[in-house]
């Protein structure tokens, strides 16, 4: 894959109507996105209506949600000349990476693509070179799939432009990535509020937050220590997997340690905790293997989850 030289940010608005509407028909009417240059940090627009082949009137509803009127589709282009357009724009699909604020965007590319007859080689290479944002945002910093305007609110941020404007969309979530990738610290501090310490982080120092989540995590894994046992049905161990996930998905982004602000200490308990949930995994599949009936959990699995607890 070429070197990424640029980013493109892209946001559809599209036909909708609140009796419902079968996805497939709910064609692309604008196509907004943004242009952000790695080397020179400039930013450049794109902003095009798109004439659907549903030439119905749009609904009051769809006018409402999108902000867009019969008017404005009139004298556009069609889905394949706007994206024809938009290539030209881009000006190198292999130098750029592609994001959006939810793969739905992306779905809606392919449906249209695919309906305007565009080489199916070129949306390929879109997909290998898409990300989407949202997805995360929720994985590592705010713990759900919030909207632009939340996620712009969590860095104390106000939305910028027009509302319900695909393009103004586009350079939002770019505004959202950039404080994502130059704010490691107020990331990962959101991300603990988010994920673990809800209100109760009220001081900012390394050591006093450090303590606070020292806590945490000794008394999610005392918690789960205290309610294992030592023999199961192999067909209740499942059981135990949703759970202990969603205390290893708590502290992720501590092993991570993105920003650095989290201890050795802190990182290492994170760490055992993961290293529990997968090994007992693989022992299920082990058991699995053999048919076993039982399954024993051995010593060395929960020993260093002791260690932490006993201290």
């Amino acid at each position: 894959m070429a070197d990424i030289k640029q980013m493109i940010f892209f946001d559809f608005e599209m036909l909708c109507s609140d009796n419902g509407m079968a996805y497939d028909m709910m064609e692309a009417i604008r196509l907004g996105a943004v242009k952000y240059d790695l080397e020179t940090e400039s930013i450049t627009y794109f902003d095009r209506y798109i004439r659907p082949e549903n030439q119905e009137p749009l609904s009051d509803f769809c006018k409402a949600l999108t902000g867009i009127d019969d008017q404005d589709l009139v004298g556009a282009n069609d889905f394949a000349t706007v994206f024809e357009e938009f290539l030209a724009w881009v000006g190198g699909i292999k130098k750029s990476q592609y994001f959006s604020w939810s793969p739905s965007d992306l779905t809606r590319l392919k449906i249209d693509a695919e309906k305007h007859e565009i080489p199916l080689r070129t949306i390929t290479k879109i997909e290998k070179r898409y990300i989407d944002f949202q997805a995360v945002f929720k994985k590592r910093v705010a713990n759900n799939n919030v909207s632009v305007e939340d996620a712009l609110a969590l860095y104390g941020l106000e939305f910028s432009g027009e509302k319900h404007h695909p393009m103004y969309d586009a350079y939002n979530t770019l505004r959202i990535y950039l404080q994502f990738l130059h704010e490691p610290v107020q990331s990962d501090l959101i991300m603990l509020k988010q994920f673990i310490l809800e209100d109760e982080l009220t001081s900012f120092e390394k050591e006093h937050l450090n303590q606070i989540l020292a806590a945490h995590i000794k008394f999610d894994i005392n918690l789960l220590v205290n309610q294992i046992r030592d023999v199961y049905r192999l067909r209740d161990v499942k059981k135990l997997f949703k759970p202990i996930n969603r205390i290893v998905v708590k502290y992720e982004n501590v092993i991570m340690n993105r920003s650095g602000i989290f201890t050795d200490e802190n990182v290492r308990h994170a760490e055992l905790l993961s290293t529990f949930y997968h090994e007992l995994l693989q022992s299920y599949e082990e058991h699995v293997s053999y048919r076993s009936k039982i399954m024993i959990l051995n010593e060395y699995l929960l020993r260093p989850l002791h260690v932490i607890t006993s201290k």
